[in-house]
């Protein structure tokens, strides 16, 4: 089966950076589509950005021009380096991905981990 293990969220003060970074274990698959959700409390999770195998990136616009999305196919890791981070960037990020495998295709989701940015 294939995990993903994702690096610790953390408190930053508004205006600051983090990097999130998520890896994926196992063996016997090829990842394409990679991404980053966000929930909040009391709302909804939302699309924070996407990237795919080719290196095409989309990004949600609240967070266009403040975080950047990357990848490591050699690794099978992503990262999210988040910018002039704002109090409602406060959440906990999922990263997620589509897994081939000669079974088929199949959604990975990470455990995820929070990120409180204070004011």
């Amino acid at each position: 089966q294939v995990q993903l293990v994702g690096s610790a969220g953390g408190l930053v003060q508004a205006g600051g950076a983090l990097r999130l970074s998520c890896a994926a274990s196992g063996s016997g698959f090829s990842i394409g589509y990679m991404g980053w959700y966000r929930q909040a409390p009391g709302r909804q999770r939302e699309f924070v950005a996407s990237i795919t195998s080719g290196g095409s990136t989309n990004y949600a616009d609240s967070v266009k021009g403040r975080f950047t999305i990357s990848r490591d196919n050699a690794k099978n890791t992503m990262y999210l380096q988040m910018n002039s981070l704002k109090p409602e960037d406060t959440s906990v990020y999922y990263c997620n991905l589509l897994s081939t495998t000669r079974a088929g295709r199949n959604w990975v989701w990470g455990q995820g981990t929070q990120v409180t940015v204070s004011s």
